[in-house]
């Protein structure tokens, strides 16, 4: 699927079948809640770092950080940007977290003190999950975004990506000046188009594609891109 095509899937789930939005953000943070559960399975006292933007992309992060601790798995929660951006079914899914007590970190990426910081909360994890921005971003990341994503990369942990590399163009597979260099991705409903061209390979990792709870109408066969490690 291109940017488009997700776009145009989404609002077909909603207008026409009536999901409603918050539905479909809830089986896609299950769907990567429970890969995620069988990657950590061997690891004794797992913890999971979980980095949560401003856009639905991070409302995906903060239902599988629910259903982590819904598992009893330790969980850190990191909400990069400010939360006054957060809105929608993204909002409804970080109030639920708010409701429940449980320590939200946040992270300004224009701070100075961003990588300390990052080391900060992600000490300890076996797992990071990006979860910052989405399929829909055009346009090179500005600097300070850049930043952030370059600090994750440098901190050596195995990183697995919402939907999305943050910083991978959807359409061409190339990075919008950095991405997230991803052990796996879990591509909701179909495979990205960009994934196809062997540039993204280094960013997206092993490829498992998770439904959301409804595929596109007419669905053609769709060929899994001839990456090495691709699970679908």
């Amino acid at each position: 699927m291109s940017r488009e095509e997700v776009r145009a899937f989404d609002a077909w789930a909603i207008r026409v079948l009536q999901i409603p939005g918050i539905v479909l953000m809830e089986n896609a943070g299950r769907a990567c809640a429970e890969l995620i559960m069988g990657r950590i399975a061997p690891v004794p006292q797992p913890r999971v770092c979980i980095l949560c933007g401003p856009g639905n992309n991070g409302g995906d992060g903060y239902v599988i950080a629910r259903h982590l601790l819904n598992e009893g798995i330790d969980v850190g929660i990191l909400r990069c940007g400010d939360r006054s951006k957060v809105a929608g079914d993204a909002l409804t899914n970080l109030v639920i977290l708010e409701n429940r007590r449980l320590p939200i970190e946040t992270l300004d990426p224009r701070s100075a003190e961003r990588e300390a910081r990052l080391r900060e909360v992600t000490l300890g994890a076996c797992l990071i999950v990006d979860a910052i921005f989405g399929s829909g971003l055009r346009g090179p990341l500005d600097r300070d975004w850049s930043g952030l994503i370059e600090a994750i990369n440098g901190l050596g942990i195995p990183t697995l990506a919402v939907d999305i590399p943050s910083g991978l163009d959807c359409n061409t597979g190339k990075p919008l000046g950095a991405a997230i260099r991803a052990c796996w991705t879990v591509s909701f409903v179909a495979v990205k188009q960009g994934y196809v061209h062997a540039r993204a390979w280094p960013y997206t990792g092993a490829i498992h594609v998770a439904s959301i709870g409804v595929c596109p109408p007419q669905r053609e066969e769709r060929k899994s891109p001839p990456h090495p490690e691709s699970d679908q």
